[in-house]
């Protein structure tokens, strides 16, 4: 059985929450949360919820046990772009992306 949870608008830069996501994907439910508990990182603790949040669909919808769980799938999109004005030297308009990103982290049962 599968269950899946999705984080969108997430204000961390996709690149910065791959680099983390990239250490999850593939293992156990109980190891994923463990390295990410140890991390200390904001995108950590963004996918630390997520993660969470998958785990516990899993177990209420379809009566799986949180054990028996690992990370099938977990992927970094990128989210909206918020494109901010940044005054540079010699009267210059300079561009300041504020980045975000999507988090789709889906767990199943072995």
């Amino acid at each position: 059985m599968e269950a899946k949870a999705i984080a969108k608008s997430l204000r961390v830069s996709p690149i910065k929450e791959r680099l983390v996501i990239n250490l999850i994907r593939g293992k156990d439910v109980n190891v994923a949360l463990n390295i990410l508990n140890n991390m200390n990182k904001k995108p950590a603790r963004l996918a630390k919820k997520v993660l969470e949040s998958a785990v516990a669909n899993a177990v209420n919808n379809s009566g799986a046990k949180a054990e028996e769980l690992y990370v099938k799938e977990a992927r970094v999109d990128a989210g909206p772009v918020m494109k901010r004005v940044m005054f540079d030297s010699r009267s210059h308009i300079g561009h300041k992306d504020k980045r975000t990103s999507h988090i789709i982290i889906t767990v199943a049962t072995k």
